[in-house]
C-alpha cells in the first residue's frame, strides 16, 4: 500500500480535479505506468497513480471514456444509460461514495418489483409464492456451492419451483448474470455479494464516471495493438499513434477483448491468464429503449416489471426512467444474444410484441421514438459482463496475479464478489494501481521505527 499521507493525497486529488495534466502525459513517450482502457477500472487506477505523483498514460480505444458505463443524452434529449444503470449497494459501492462530490443527483431505487401475469399484475399471494421460490433457488445454489465439485446454477435449482421455474431462471440468470443458469458456476454465483439495495443517478450512471474522469488526460481513439514485456527492462506499448514505454502496464480491457487476442503480448501471456480470460466470458445484455409519452402503462418512476413466463422468450422492463417517458426493455442471455444478432429491427419488434402481450395491442400506437444497444458488436467490448463457467470460479483470482511484475489486470471480471458491477471494476482498478505502484517500487515503503535504547538510569 502507498505510504501517502492524507494531506498529500488530498492535494494530489485536488490537482487532478483542477487540471487535466497532473500526473499524465499528453503525448506518447515515456511514463511510469500505462493504463489500457478508460472505463471504471482505468479511471480508478489513473486517479490512484496521479495521487501518488507518478506519470501515467491512459489509453482508450474508443472515442469516449466510461467503457460499458455511458450515458446517452442525444437520442431522446433526456439521459439514458446505454450500459450499466444500477448503482448496486450504494452504502459500500466506492463509486457511489464518490458520486455526491460530482454534484449529480443520486437517489435510492424503489424496492421490489411488479410481476405481470398475462394482462394483469400478480396478486399478493402470487407475489409471495414467487419470492419464496426465489429464496429457495438462492439457498439451493449457495448449498451446492459448498460442495467439493462445482456445478452449474441450473443443476442446483430445487425441483419444487413449479410454474415459477422459467421466471426464476430468467431473473437469476439472464437478468442477473447476462447468461443462462446452465452456463454459470454455482460457486461464482454464491461468491457474489448481495445486490438487493440499489440507487440510480438522474443524469445517468455514465455521467458519474464522466465527472470522476474529467480531470484526467486520456488519449482517446488510441487502441493498443501490442504489449512488449521485454522492452528496455520495462514494457513497450504499440498503438496506431506511436509507441510509448513504461515501467509497467495495467490492462483493464474486457475478458472478451483479451480472449479475442486483440492485444498481442510479447512473449505470450501464460496459459493461466489466457484460460482465465476465456473462462470468464462475457454474457449478453442489451436495452431496447422506448419513448412512451403520457405514461400509458400507468407505472411509477423506475418501476421494475417482470413477466411470469413459460419459456426463454421473455424480458424485464424498467419504466419511467428517473421520471422520464423512457422505458428500457431488457433482453439478455442466450435468447438476448440470438435476438441482437438478428439486428435492431428484430429487437424492437420483440419488445413491442412482448409489451403488447402484457398490456394490449393499443400500446404500439403509444410508442414514439426507440433505440437499441448491441454490446456484443462493440469492437472494444464484445459483450456485457463476465460470469464464470462451472468449475472455473478461481479464474478471477488468477487474473489478479501480476505477469512478470510488469502487467496487472483490472476490471469487473477481476473481482470475486462484485463482478459484473461498476463498483467492482472501480475497486479492482484501485487495487491494481496499488499493486503496480508497490511492485514497481514507485512508492516509499513504510519504515520500521528504529529500536529505542533504554534511557540510562540516574545515579543517586
Amino acid at each position: 500500500m502507498s505510504s501517502l499521507s492524507r494531506r498529500s493525497f488530498l492535494a494530489a486529488s485536488a490537482a487532478v480535479a483542477a487540471g487535466p495534466s497532473f500526473g499524465a502525459t499528453g503525448s506518447l513517450g515515456e511514463v511510469d505506468i500505462v493504463i489500457v482502457g478508460a472505463g471504471a477500472a482505468g479511471i480508478a487506477a489513473a486517479r490512484k497513480i496521479a495521487a501518488a505523483g507518478r506519470r501515467f498514460a491512459l489509453l482508450e480505444a474508443s472515442d469516449r471514456i466510461g467503457g460499458r458505463c455511458i450515458t446517452d443524452t442525444a437520442t431522446f434529449g433526456v439521459p439514458f444509460d446505454r450500459g450499466a444503470h444500477w448503482i448496486h449497494m450504494p452504502d459500500i459501492n466506492p463509486v457511489a461514495k464518490l458520486a455526491p462530490h460530482t454534484g449529480l443527483d443520486i437517489y435510492p431505487a424503489p424496492p421490489g418489483q411488479k410481476m405481470r401475469i398475462l394482462r394483469r399484475y400478480a396478486r399478493e399471494g402470487e407475489m409471495e409464492d414467487f419470492l419464496a421460490a426465489q429464496v429457495r433457488a438462492n439457498r439451493a445454489i449457495a448449498e451446492a456451492a459448498r460442495g467439493k465439485t462445482d456445478v452449474s446454477c441450473a443443476q442446483a435449482l430445487p425441483k419444487d419451483l413449479g410454474d415459477w421455474h422459467s421466471t426464476i431462471e430468467f431473473v437469476l440468470g439472464p437478468f442477473g448474470c447476462a447468461k443462462d443458469l446452465g452456463t454459470v458456476s454455482a460457486q461464482d454465483f454464491a461468491h457474489s455479494a448481495e445486490r438487493d439495495v440499489d440507487a440510480f443517478c438522474r443524469q445517468g450512471f455514465g455521467a458519474v464516471l464522466a465527472k470522476l474522469g474529467a480531470g484526467l488526460t486520456v488519449e482517446l481513439s488510441t487502441p493498443v495493438s501490442r504489449i512488449d514485456l521485454g522492452f528496455r527492462g520495462g514494457v513497450g506499448i504499440e498503438t496506431e499513434r506511436g509507441q510509448i514505454t513504461a515501467r509497467g502496464v495495467i490492462v483493464t480491457v474486457s475478458t472478451g477483448v483479451l480472449a479475442a487476442g486483440k492485444i498481442k503480448f510479447v512473449p505470450d501471456l501464460p496459459h493461466r491468464q489466457l484460460d482465465a480470460a476465456s473462462s470468464l466470458s462475457l454474457g449478453s445484455y442489451d436495452h431496447v429503449v422506448l419513448e412512451l409519452p403520457g405514461n400509458p402503462l400507468g407505472l411509477d418512476r423506475d418501476d421494475l416489471v417482470f413477466e411470469k413466463s413459460d419459456g426463454v422468450r421473455t424480458a424485464a422492463m424498467l419504466a419511467n426512467i428517473s421520471g422520464s417517458s423512457l422505458a428500457m426493455v431488457e433482453v439478455a442471455g442466450k435468447f438476448g444474444r440470438d435476438l441482437a444478432a438478428q439486428g435492431a429491427d428484430a429487437m424492437k419488434a420483440f419488445a413491442l410484441d412482448w409489451l403488447a402481450n402484457l398490456y394490449g395491442s393499443d400500446l404500439r400506437k403509444a410508442v414514439k421514438r426507440s433505440a437499441v444497444t448491441q454490446w456484443n458488436d462493440e469492437p472494444w467490448v464484445l459483450g456485457a459482463f463476465s460470469s464464470a463457467a462451472p468449475g472455473t470460479q478461481p479464474a478471477r483470482r488468477t487474473l489478479m496475479e501480476p505477469v512478470r511484475e510488469r502487467v496487472w489486470f483490472a476490471g469487473e471480471a477481476v473481482h470475486e464478489t462484485l463482478w459484473g458491477t461498476v463498483g467492482g471494476a472501480w475497486e479492482s482498478g484501485e487495487r491494481a494501481a496499488d499493486a503496480a505502484l508497490k511492485g514497481l517500487r514507485l512508492v516509499a515503503e513504510p519504515r520500521e521505527p528504529a529500536p529505542q535504547r533504554p534511557a540510562p538510569r540516574r545515579r543517586r
